[in-house]
């Protein structure tokens, strides 16, 4: 029976029961004040904290820093190449907007900010998989997107150089407006003597795709500037550096907010060349003297070296130009205007990169192979009548000379060209690789590089029977369109077609016809005349230095190989080239008859069809006549005779060298080949 209502009573709450009630109301408390006390944590202590790095929410950019090229100084520490710094506009294209109506007001507000006109232009480019360049009208910065993107496709895109430091705080404040653009600093290479010496420093340029993966630029990002020609290239692993990185820290938007830390870039490394830039201004001048003397001379170069090593304390060539000019952007006209045909191409490096026949400077080399092989000896001597005859073909000495009786030191003094041509045709040879005036000429260096530290020069020639049968059936497959030439349609003036004679050997001999040398190789073979026998590896860089100027690394490179002389007959030729230079009747004898120092001298005149006669001089003194050994040779482009257009030249460097000052411009007169 259920009890009335009134007699009902709740159940009794056992003491277990209001401890268990206690603990856990006691944890809901302490849970909500741990939350409670964590959200005012949050929202109030921590609030503006928290507030930045969500505005960040992890954008931290890392861009490059450039790092310095090292300075180029010359024999005296003195600066040659150094750096100057300036700013830089360039494009991420990944980061920029990937709708093109945002692109185009993106690339209006540079082009408002930047001072750049909008109009399109003419705009030419290179396309993957096509010979022929793509042409399309297109505003100044999607141009250079498709021109630089084609040469380097993931590479930041360069749209402005040189802009001020409130550009590029303009830019950073307002990155919002400005995705996908930066502003880098960045180092420009510096030349403060202008044009002196411009050749042999080269010049720099952003790196091409090809270069990325050539091993001599191992390390190098897509935006690297690195050496393209001369010392720059050659010595570009030194002189590179290693970019260093600057994280930057912008919010959610993309604006920036703050620098972090930096990575600084290293420098590179210095170069100290064994370059005398007194020797280097005394030449050019002396050689820009020659070609105004002498018309219609327009182009020529130098080269003085030590030939004990191989050190060059100077090398010029004209005409020349100014660096600085590629350190800021020039127009494909104004670089055909400035660097082409109507300029004369002073890019050339003339010492290095001009080949031609020597003249009779060649006659060093001939009489060492005539005199070497047993064809001609000591006692021998020939009777200059002023012609030599051989297979119906009679040639003459410049002027119509005849020296009368000679021996090979007379004949080198003198330089008579019948003596020469008959020894021509006492070394011909029908073997392929011809006789012992190639042999010889081979050895000394000639048709082939001398190995010097600037890059790009000519192998230049030596011909030979097995050179004029190459050449034969290159012609003949020219002319009848075969092998290479299948698909040529021009003319083929490639050879003559006829077979190697003794005359080819009678023009080899006193340095005409096809043999082409560059003024460097001649150098380089009269060294070994000069130290004994030793082809001396040509050197422009002394030393590879740190920042501080400790040496790392001498650069003293050995030989290349040793020629062995019978010691008489190499004392012979020096004492022809002595007597050429500073006896009565010797060729350069009025130019360095009364010089104090006891010169080797030997002219050289070389014979183009239709142009004047192209100048040339070799002199050295030893190291056993003096303390301070030296070796200069001239070539001046249609200067004349050698003892007219470059003799002088030689003089002044010369002078300079020994004495301190050019002195007087002594031009000779004799008018020998």
């Amino acid at each position: 029976m259920t009890p009335p209502a009134d007699q009902r009573r709740p159940p009794m709450l056992t003491p277990q029961l209001a401890r268990r009630v206690a603990l856990l109301g006691t944890f809901a408390l302490a849970m909500f004040g741990i939350l409670f006390f964590r959200l005012w944590f949050l929202q109030i202590l921590s609030g503006q904290h928290y507030l930045a790095q969500a505005r960040a929410n992890g954008s931290i950019r890392t861009v490059e820093v450039a790092a310095p090229r090292g300075w180029v100084l010359d024999s005296n520490g003195d600066i040659l190449v150094d750096n100057t710094r300036s700013l830089s506009v360039q494009l991420s294209v990944p980061n920029l907007p990937n709708s093109a109506s945002q692109r185009r007001a993106l690339y209006h507000r540079l082009y408002h900010v930047l001072g750049m006109p909008a109009r399109p232009r003419r705009c030419v480019f290179p396309v993957a998989g096509q010979t022929r360049p793509a042409v399309q009208r297109l505003g100044p910065i999607p141009c250079d997107i498709v021109q630089q993107q084609a040469r380097v496709p993931y590479a930041n895109v360069t749209v402005k150089d040189h802009v001020s430091r409130y550009t590029e705080f303009y830019i950073l404040e307002r990155q919002n407006l400005f995705p996908g653009v930066q502003v880098q600093q960045v180092y420009e290479r510096h030349y403060p003597l202008g044009p002196l010496a411009a050749q042999l420093f080269g010049t720099v340029g952003r790196i091409t795709a090809a270069e990325l993966n050539d091993p001599r630029y191992q390390g190098a990002s897509p935006n690297d500037v690195v050496g393209q020609s001369g010392l720059e290239w050659y010595y570009n692993r030194y002189l590179q550096g290693q970019d260093g990185k600057q994280r930057v820290l912008v919010n959610a938007a993309g604006a920036f907010e703050r620098y972090l830390k930096e990575i600084p870039p290293t420098p590179g490394h210095t170069l100290k060349l064994s370059l005398d830039m007194q020797l280097q201004r005394v030449g050019q001048q002396a050689l820009q003297q020659s070609i105004n003397t002498n018309p219609p001379a327009d182009a020529g170069s130098f080269v003085a070296m030590n030939p004990d090593s191989g050190q060059i304390y100077a090398m010029g060539s004209l005409p020349t130009f100014n660096p600085n000019v590629f350190t800021r952007p020039i127009t494909y006209a104004q670089y055909n205007s400035m660097f082409g045909p109507r300029s004369n191409f002073p890019l050339l490096n003339r010492a290095t990169q001009s080949v031609g026949p020597t003249g009779s400077t060649f006659k060093g080399i001939t009489a060492t192979a005539a005199l070497q092989s047993g064809v001609w000896s000591l006692s021998q001597t020939f009777d200059d009548t002023g012609q030599f005859c051989f297979g119906g073909l009679c040639r003459h000495n410049a002027g119509g000379a005849a020296d009368g009786v000679l021996n090979i030191v007379n004949a080198i003094r003198v330089s008579s060209d019948v003596f020469f041509y008959n020894l021509g045709v006492l070394l011909n040879s029908d073997r392929p690789q011809g006789g012992a005036l190639q042999k010889w000429a081979h050895l000394y260096g000639i048709g082939r590089p001398t190995g010097v530290d600037l890059g790009g020069e000519a192998a230049g020639n030596l011909p030979s029977p097995a050179w004029r049968a190459h050449v034969d059936k290159l012609q003949f497959e020219c002319q009848h369109r075969r092998g290479p030439y299948k698909h040529y349609h021009g003319v083929c003036q490639i050879a003559d077609g006829r077979p190697w004679s003794a005359g080819d050997n009678e023009n080899l001999a006193v340095g005409q016809g096809d043999v082409q040398v560059t003024p460097l190789q001649l150098a380089v073979a009269y060294s070994a005349i000069a130290n004994g026998g030793a082809i001396v590896r040509p050197h422009v860089g002394a030393a590879i230095e740190s920042g501080n100027g400790t040496v790392l690394q001498q650069i003293n490179p050995p030989p290349l190989r040793h020629l062995h002389y019978n010691p008489v007959d190499l004392a012979a030729i020096r004492e022809g080239l002595h007597e050429a230079a500073q006896s009565p009747g010797g060729t350069s004898d009025d130019v360095f008859g009364s010089f104090p120092e006891k010169v080797y001298g030997k002219t050289g005149t070389a014979q183009y069809t239709g142009q004047q006669d192209y100048a040339w001089y070799v002199c050295f003194v030893p190291s056993w006549a003096t303390g301070r050994p030296i070796l200069v040779v001239v070539h001046v482009e249609r200067g004349g005779f050698g003892a007219v257009g470059a003799a002088p030249v030689a003089h002044e460097i010369l002078s300079q060298w020994f004495f301190g000052h050019r002195g007087k411009y002594v031009a000779g007169s004799s008018r020998t080949f």
